[in-house]
C-alpha cells in the first residue's frame, strides 16, 4: 500500500510541473499581448519548454497505461493526441514572425491545458488522500474508487 502512495505523489509532482509550465507559457503570452516582452524573447523562452513538456506529458500518460489506471489514462489521451498531432504537423514551436497572428489561439490552448492539468491535479489529490488513508488502515477497511 505504501507504493500506491509513492506512485500518486510522483504523479502529483509531474502534474504540478506540467501545470507550472503551462502557466508560465500563458503568462508569457499575456506579457507579449501587453507589450512587456518582445516576440523574439517570447518565442525563444516558450520554444525551449515545449518539447520537454511534450515528453513529460507522454511519459505521464504512459505511466498511467503501464500501471493500469485506465480512468486516468483515458483522461490524458485527448491531450496526448493533440500533442502528437502538433508535433507531426510541426506546429509545436512558436514562430517569431507569426506570433501576433496566432496569439489568441495559443493563449486559448494554454488556458485549456491549464484547466486540464488543474482538474487532473484535483483527482490526483483525492487519490493521494485515499492512498494515505489505505496505507494507515488495514486491508479489510481499504477504500477503492476509480
Amino acid at each position: 500500500m505504501a507504493w500506491d502512495l509513492i506512485y500518486w505523489l510522483i504523479c502529483f509532482c509531474i502534474d504540478l510541473a506540467l501545470f507550472a509550465s503551462s502557466l508560465y507559457q500563458y503568462v508569457m503570452l499575456t506579457d507579449l499581448e501587453a507589450d512587456y516582452i518582445n516576440p523574439y524573447e517570447l518565442s525563444s523562452r516558450i520554444n525551449q519548454l515545449v518539447v520537454p513538456e511534450f515528453v513529460v506529458h507522454i511519459v505521464f500518460c504512459a505511466l498511467f497505461l503501464l500501471t493500469q489506471h485506465w480512468f486516468m489514462f483515458l483522461i490524458t489521451v485527448p491531450i496526448t493526441c493533440y500533442i502528437v498531432m502538433l508535433f507531426v504537423k510541426q506546429q509545436h514551436l512558436i514562430d517569431v514572425t507569426e506570433v501576433f497572428r496566432v496569439l489568441n489561439t495559443e493563449k486559448k490552448c494554454r488556458l485549456v491545458k491549464l484547466g486540464f492539468y488543474f482538474s487532473l491535479l484535483a483527482i490526483i489529490i483525492v487519490r493521494i488522500t485515499i492512498a494515505a488513508f489505505n496505507s494507515l488502515t488495514s486491508e479489510e477497511h481499504a477504500v477503492n474508487i476509480f
